[in-house]
């Protein structure tokens, strides 16, 4: 049996069935895991795992998908997004506010809360045009599907370096390698991206 395109079982989800919604949010999982971890600091990640944000995002899509009033996958995009955002925010203050008020988590909290609204650049989607921003869109989703497929090693790279904008430094520090092992594993990771598609479509435009 042909499997049904992303527009589909959007479709189908919108008309209420529940199975094609899930089918949907599985084939997004990739995408809003790596979204789940911009939005979260490594420390952060240590208590309040993304998974654990991506399946409350899913639950909530579950039963929200009725409010959803977009046709193009592009606009469903937007609105997932949006719900995981409010996730991670409120995942970032309920763990902070278990902590105890030092100094340093003040202006971690702030950090934390300016990552989750800017979204590190993201709102800069805001600024083009929504034929522009569905593109862009549904480039993040494939290029995510891509990097779940590598090895976590070469994944966990790319998405520091590309993603989060790390140094060399910060990922071999970060990943407890030399900075030549890291550089190893970038280049072999960007050798298994370019084998499968156009590796152009690697910025921060999530």
């Amino acid at each position: 049996m042909e499997s049904k395109t992303n527009l589909e079982l959007l479709e189908q989800a919108k008309q209420g069935d529940k199975s094609a919604l899930g089918e949907l949010l599985i084939r997004y999982r990739p995408y809003l895991r790596i979204l789940a971890q911009r939005h979260m600091d490594a420390a952060i990640r240590v208590r309040v795992d993304p998974s654990d944000v991506v399946q409350q995002t899913s639950l909530e899509a579950h039963r929200g998908i009725d409010s959803f009033r977009g046709n193009s996958e592009g606009e469903w995009v937007a609105w997932v997004r949006k719900i995981l955002e409010n996730n991670a925010a409120q995942a970032i203050r309920l763990h902070l506010l278990t902590q105890k008020r030092s100094a340093r988590r003040e202006v971690y909290l702030d950090e934390s809360n300016s990552a989750v609204h800017s979204v590190k650049g993201g709102l800069r989607s805001r600024e083009i045009s929504p034929s522009k921003r569905a593109m862009n869109s549904e480039r993040a989703v494939k290029l995510a599907l891509m990097l779940h497929h590598l090895p976590e090693s070469q994944r966990e790279a790319i998405r520091l370096r590309y993603l989060e904008g790390r140094s060399l430094q910060e990922l071999a520090e970060s990943l407890g390698r030399s900075e030549t092992a890291v550089a190893g594993l970038l280049k072999r990771g960007l050798r298994n991206l370019r084998d499968d598609s156009d590796v152009g479509a690697m910025d921060s435009r999530f």
